[in-house]
């Protein structure tokens, strides 16, 4: 819930003359943050996964945290990749995810610095409802 706190930091280094700043420009970059995040609490941290194709595509989770059957899905938001898109592509990840006995937790975390999703709590509970007993989604929409 804190990440856009801690992306801020980087980009505003203590000696800014004289360290670059680390500025998120891609997914990877938000990729590349949270992975050092998630090594302060969790010591196996599996990165883009392969998992088995579902829905004629082949898949890969971006962080898998295999011990607490936990699979974290990154998303930053562009122009092209807002409200509509990523709720597609989330719906298609919940499916595939809550059909696997491997896994009982899905992560969605969306990176939106420029606020481009009209309404982050309506995406967040829209997707949280697809929880069940057996397997829960939880979804941060950040800043």
């Amino acid at each position: 819930k804190r990440f856009h706190y801690v992306a801020t930091q980087f980009r505003n280094r203590h000696e800014p003359n004289s360290r670059p700043a680390f500025v998120i420009t891609d997914e990877y970059d938000v990729q590349d943050l949270l992975h050092s995040l998630l090594k302060v609490n969790f010591d196996d941290i599996r990165t883009e996964e392969n998992v088995p194709s579902f829905a004629g595509q082949n898949s890969r989770v971006d962080f898998l945290l295999k011990n607490e059957k936990t699979v974290i899905e990154v998303k930053k938001t562009r122009s092209n990749l807002k409200d509509k898109e990523i709720g597609r592509q989330l719906i298609l990840d919940v499916a595939y995810y809550k059909s696997n006995p491997d896994y009982k937790r899905l992560i969605c975390f969306i990176y939106d610095p420029e606020n481009l999703i009209s309404n982050p709590r309506g995406l967040e509970s829209d997707l949280e409802r697809e929880s069940t007993e057996e397997f829960i989604v939880e979804v941060y929409i950040t800043p």
